[in-house]
């Protein structure tokens, strides 16, 4: 069941005129209830503005967006925001930009104590937050900029995680973490997504940290939503990441050469890198080419070579 839906949703920001580039071009799309969606896109292309429309901190400038049972048509501001933001919780980019107490516990509290708990309930509502992200209440009492970078992040999820919203959007949240951290966030997205019912919307620009975990893919370019699909439908579909900016690492690539012309179909793809990686070696290797693995796997290594040069 559709949770979001845009129609022909434009948004300039504020100085850019009738005649400037929108963020935002009658951009269309819809996302449904309970799923992990990834949304990929280069610099530019509009996926924060988009974000921040989610949770209405910015309002079309023409065109309809539904969220939740919340519409906004353009040039015509939505009452009752508060519970929107409630609803939705918005990870920023960067964590320093949403905490600012002196505590891990006061950032953790903020959300709740706005949006009418108690004392007494607020901090109750921390400490689930504190366990759904996997970081110990020890933590509560220390300012949020003596953690590592992976903790900041998680403390950032919990700041939305505490007010128990319905939608989490995250914007490039692995950004600048380590690969193990990285990996750790990932899953922690995924529970919620899959545990808790929670619809989680997360940018990035890394295709392959997601390619296992998301079910929904939506591809971004000049302000407009160019595709959007399942994982098979999008490796049916190639050239739509090249347009949006988006780079298969070379084994996924080399991988997906291989598929497409041993005739293996795309529902069988493997889901996740390290699948494509073992499914390739056992090709080149000799299997499932039928006859044909030593004149192949001469082919595959060339062309892998070529692509890890090009990387280089």
């Amino acid at each position: 069941m559709a949770i979001i839906t845009a129609e022909r949703v434009t948004y300039r920001y504020q100085g850019q005129g009738a005649h400037g580039v929108p963020a935002l071009d009658g951009l269309n799309v819809t996302f449904d209830e309970g799923q992990f969606i990834a949304l990929l896109g280069s610099t530019g292309s509009g996926k924060s503005t988009l974000l921040q429309h989610l949770n209405g901190i910015l309002q079309p400038t023409s065109g309809s967006l539904k969220v939740l049972e919340f519409t906004f048509q353009g040039g015509t501001p939505e009452r009752g925001l508060k519970e929107l933001r409630r609803r939705v919780g918005l990870v920023f980019q960067f964590p320093e930009q949403q905490l600012f107490e002196e505590t891990v516990e006061r950032d953790v509290l903020f959300g709740p104590l706005q949006f009418g708990q108690s004392e007494e309930e607020a901090k109750a509502s921390a400490r689930r937050a504190m366990m759904q992200v996997g970081l110990p209440e020890s933590l509560l009492q220390i300012s949020p900029f003596e953690l590592s970078g992976g903790q900041i992040r998680k403390v950032a999820i919990a700041t939305v995680l505490a007010s128990n919203p319905e939608i989490v959007v995250l914007d490039e949240p692995t950004a600048t973490l380590d690969p193990v951290s990285r990996a750790e966030l990932i899953e922690l997205l995924h529970k919620l997504c899959k545990e808790e019912g929670k619809t989680i919307i997360m940018v990035t620009h890394r295709l392959d940290e997601l390619f296992a975990y998301a079910d929904s893919f939506a591809l971004m370019k000049d302000g407009q939503v160019t595709f959007q699909g399942t994982r098979s439908q999008l490796m049916a579909q190639p050239e739509r990441l090249e347009e949006a900016g988006i780079l298969l690492p070379a084994t996924m690539r080399l991988a997906a050469l291989v598929m497409e012309r041993s005739g293996v179909p795309m529902d069988q793809l493997p889901c996740s890198v390290e699948g494509w990686t073992e499914w390739l070696a056992a090709t080149i290797a000799g299997v499932g080419l039928e006859g044909r693995s030593h004149f192949a796997g001469k082919q595959l290594e060339q062309q892998a070579d070529s692509l890890e040069e090009k990387e280089e």
